[in-house]
C-alpha cells in the first residue's frame, strides 16, 4: 500500500476548513463561545527570515480535520467530551490579514481583534505565526481592566530589549510584557540550551521578578512546582512557543532543542492553570510546517489546542 488511508473517512468526518470543524465566526464583535481560535500568520518578523511561520494556523486545521465528527466523543486528555452539556463551544475566527512589510499595521490588527474578543468574555486562542505575535495580544488584554499572570512555555526566555534593530520581534516578547502595567507576574518554563539571551537579559528578568523553571527542572521536579507558583484566583495568559516541547513530538518549529516538555507535561500545565485560576487567553506560536516530520508536530500541537478549548469551556461550569 503506497497511499496513506483517509482517516477522515474512517472516522466519518465531513470535509471541513475550520479548526476541528468548529463554527466559523467572521464578526468578531458578536461571538457566543467559550474561546476563539484566531490564526495570525505574521506580526513583526525579522528581515533576515521573513514570515517563515505564516502557514502555521492552516497546518493545524488540516491536521485535526479528521476528528471533526468526533467532538462529542470521550476525550481522555480532559476526562470527557470536549464541550460537555452546559458549556459553550469554541469558534474559529479564521486568519487575520497581514502585511509582509507594514509590521505596525499587523500589530494594530492583532491588538484590535484580541481586544474585541476578550471584551466579550471570550478567551482568545491566538495561533501564529512567530513569537512576535503575542506582543500585541498581551497589550490588548490591558483593555479588559484586569491584571494577569503570564505562564510562558518556551525554550528561550525572550528578554532581549531589541534584536537586529527591532524591539517587537520574537526575542523581545517577555521584555515587552514586563513593561505592561497589567502584567503582574511572569512564570517561565522550559528554558534550555543556547538562545539569543545575554546573561544581562537573564539578570534583568530576575530583577523584574520573573520566576524560572528550566527544562532540566521539568525533568527532575515535574510540573507541580510550576502550578504551585501560580497564585489562587489568577487570570493567566499562557504563552506557548512550541519549541518548549521536546522536538521528538514537535519537530515543526525552527528552534528545536533537546530536553523539552512531553505532551503530558504540557497538558498538565494547561489543566493546572485552570485548577489554580482561569485561562484568560492563550497563544501558540513558532509553528513551522516545513520542519514537520510526517505531521507529528501538527498532531501534537492541534491536540493540545483542542484540549485547551475543553479546559476553557469547563471554567464556566459549577464546581
Amino acid at each position: 500500500m503506497t497511499e496513506k488511508p483517509d482517516l477522515a473517512a474512517l472516522f466519518g468526518a465531513p470535509k471541513v476548513d475550520t479548526f476541528l470543524g468548529l463554527e466559523r465566526c467572521e464578526d468578531l464583535s458578536r461571538i457566543d463561545a467559550s474561546s476563539a481560535f484566531i490564526g495570525v500568520p505574521c506580526a513583526t518578523p525579522y528581515g533576515s527570515v521573513g514570515p517563515y511561520a505564516k502557514d502555521g494556523p492552516d497546518s493545524l486545521r488540516r491536521s485535526i480535520a479528521s476528528l471533526a465528527a468526533n467532538i462529542d466523543r470521550m476525550n481522555f486528555d480532559i476526562g470527557g467530551p470536549l464541550f460537555p452539556d452546559g458549556t459553550k463551544s469554541a469558534v474559529d475566527c479564521g486568519n487575520l490579514p497581514y502585511s509582509e512589510s507594514d509590521f505596525a499595521a499587523n500589530r494594530a490588527t492583532i491588538r484590535q481583534a484580541v481586544s474585541t474578543i476578550a471584551g466579550q468574555g471570550v478567551a482568545p486562542i491566538v495561533v501564529g505565526g512567530d513569537d512576535s505575535v503575542p506582543i500585541p495580544m498581551l497589550d490588548a488584554l490591558g483593555d479588559t481592566g484586569g491584571r494577569y499572570t503570564i505562564l510562558q512555555i518556551d525554550a528561550h526566555i525572550d528578554w532581549r530589549d531589541e534584536h537586529m534593530g527591532e524591539r517587537f520581534g520574537l526575542s523581545s516578547t517577555m521584555r515587552r510584557a514586563s513593561e505592561m502595567a497589567h502584567i503582574e507576574r511572569i512564570i517561565q518554563v522550559g528554558a534550555r540550551g543556547i538562545g539569543s539571551a545575554h546573561p544581562d537579559d537573564y539578570r534583568d528578568a530576575l530583577d523584574w521578578g520573573a520566576v524560572f523553571f528550566t527544562g532540566e527542572d521539568m525533568q527532575t521536579q515535574g510540573i507541580a512546582p510550576v502550578i504551585e507558583a501560580i497564585p489562587d484566583g489568577s487570570d493567566v495568559i499562557i504563552c506557548f512557543d512550541i519549541d518548549g516541547l521536546d522536538p521528538a513530538i514537535a519537530p515543526n518549529t525552527i528552534g528545536r532543542a533537546p530536553g523539552g516538555l512531553s505532551y503530558v507535561q504540557a497538558l498538565g500545565l494547561i489543566k493546572g492553570v485552570a485548577s489554580r485560576g482561569r485561562v484568560a487567553a492563550m497563544d501558540v506560536v513558532e509553528i513551522f510546517p516545513d520542519g514537520d516530520i510526517d505531521g507529528i508536530g501538527a498532531i501534537t500541537v492541534s491536540r493540545l489546542i483542542a484540549a485547551a478549548m475543553g479546559v476553557i469551556a469547563r471554567q464556566s461550569m459549577p464546581a
